[in-house]
């Protein structure tokens, strides 16, 4: 196995990794021994998933934490300096795609060190594929304000920017909040205006739907206040 910094996509949910991921993945991942990750005891579930065998007790995780740390970081590369592969794992989906691993990757490309990333479930990309809207331009911009004022301001501006360049607009939010989200959503866009929300992707409860705001305003939302999900419109 090739000496480098592989990014490995999780699942997205509880969906079986046979179903997301390619073989060529489990493989390499059989085949490392030190994990950069986001939170231990998630990661360690993940590669218990990939192989009920996976020696973990054998396994070094290093944690990245909330906060950048460029000095602790540039200490969980030291084993690629001895030869040994490094695997990033985040959360849920890709590693470095609002995701902070993103920093660790930032320091592997200063050092010359070859970073690899694998194949994998990606939530915004899956999105934007089942969402109808434009996928030849789309902007991902994570969270949205907390404060009502200031979220409904934001979306006005993205509404223009998605007008003026015909650019899908993505944006996330806490499951638990997804609901006060989306009455903003339909509160503050155009009747016009296209909003897909894509949830649960690949996982059993995926459901996916693009309507008018107009036509939100007459539909039931169903319950996603335990469900990721992505918001788009255009």
């Amino acid at each position: 196995m090739e000496t480098a910094l592989y990014l490995i996509p999780c699942t997205l949910g509880d969906t079986p990794p046979e179903q997301v991921l390619p073989p060529y993945n489990i493989e390499l991942i059989r085949q490392i021994r030190h994990f950069i990750v986001e939170e231990v005891r998630t990661a360690r579930r993940f590669l218990r998933r990939v192989d009920r065998e996976f020696p973990i007790d054998d396994s070094t995780f290093y944690e990245m934490g909330k906060h950048s740390d460029e000095s602790r970081f540039l200490s969980y590369l030291k084993p690629i300096a001895q030869g040994l592969p490094v695997g990033v794992i985040s959360e849920a989906g890709c590693p470095a795609v609002a995701d902070p691993g993103a920093d660790v990757v930032a320091i592997a490309q200063h050092r010359g060190i070859r970073v690899v990333p694998l194949v994998g479930p990606n939530s915004m990309i899956l999105a934007v594929m089942a969402s109808g809207l434009n996928g030849q331009s789309f902007a991902f911009n994570g969270y949205l304000p907390i404060d009502e004022g200031e979220r409904a301001r934001r979306l006005q501006v993205l509404e223009k920017r998605a007008q003026h360049e015909r650019q899908t607009q993505l944006f996330i939010e806490t499951p638990y909040r997804n609901r006060r989200l989306f009455d903003t959503l339909v509160r503050t866009l155009s009747p016009k205006t296209r909003l897909c929300v894509a949830a649960g992707l690949t996982t059993q409860d995926e459901w996916v739907q693009t309507h008018t705001v107009s036509e939100w305003r007459r539909r039931q939302l169903p319950d996603l206040s335990k469900t990721p999900a992505i918001f788009l419109f255009l």
